[in-house]
């Protein structure tokens, strides 16, 4: 019968981590690819039964090459920290990887919660990432540091999970804020290279929270649409103008006070 890896991200995710590796103990092998945490999170891990490897953060890509290379089973199963597998995904999965399908990659749907309810909404149903099953040399990643894509070594059609698992992206809106500041610094990397002023940085903010608020039905998801939104705006609006710093230089830095050459 065919192995199954689960590898599993994670960097300061000590109160999330225990629940996603108990909701995988089914697999094979459990990888929790960590980049040197300081609050224990590796611990908790090792203390599940996970192998721990540590990897310098060099961006998501490169994060999650190097756990594929971790990976020795015959399939595997990418699961972030944040993220549950639900008993029905499991067994979806057990069933999937044993069959004689057309698919060595699938897309798994992820059910989202956050301010006390599922998102239906707002682009995050059901808000495939890459790729989370596949066979093992069937995919790798892009080397972006966030937001990365894969890249396919199989000419089979990319397959669709039925049953999702559930995500908890954010404990309170203190992580909604770190995260944003986390993610727009990285994304200031993807586009240092373009043409860029504040009013572009507005307009691409503006855009999208009209683009989740409102085109993917953000209000239908009642306050929490519109925080949704709102981070959206300013998660982009920040990329731009980090990027615009770093093109600017020294342009944007506080000149140093002037001196008369006397001191007393």
């Amino acid at each position: 019968m065919p192995t199954i890896s689960v590898y599993i991200i994670a960097f300061n995710e000590v109160e999330k981590v225990s629940a996603a590796i108990q909701s995988v103990q089914w697999a094979d092998e459990l990888i929790l690819v960590d980049s040197h945490s300081t609050d224990g999170t590796a611990e908790v891990a090792e203390s599940l039964g996970a192998k721990v490897i540590q990897v310098d953060f060099k961006g998501f890509g490169d994060l999650r090459n190097q756990a594929i290379k971790a990976c020795s089973m015959d399939w595997i199963f990418s699961l972030d920290a944040d993220e549950r597998c639900t008993p029905e995904a499991a067994a979806e999965i057990q069933q999937l990887v044993k069959s004689h399908d057309v698919h060595e990659v699938y897309h798994t749907p992820r059910r989202n919660f956050f301010m006390g309810r599922w998102i239906k909404h707002s682009g995050w149903y059901p808000n495939y990432r890459q790729p989370q099953l596949f066979r093992r040399g069937a995919m790798s990643y892009d080397l972006k540091p966030v937001h990365e894509g894969y890249v396919l070594h199989s000419k089979l059609p990319i397959g669709h999970m039925k049953s999702a698992i559930w995500q908890f992206p954010f404990k309170n809106m203190a992580e909604v804020m770190h995260k944003a500041n986390r993610y727009s610094s990285l994304g200031a990397e993807k586009i240092k290279h373009k043409r860029i002023n504040m009013w572009s940085a507005l307009g691409h903010g503006t855009w999208a929270f009209w683009k989740h608020y409102v085109f993917k039905l953000g209000f239908l998801d009642g306050w929490a649409g519109f925080v949704i939104a709102v981070g959206n705006f300013e998660g982009t609006f920040y990329r731009y103008v980090k990027a615009l710093e770093v093109q600017k230089g020294s342009a944007w830095r506080a000149p140093l006070p002037h001196t008369t050459g006397n001191s007393s």
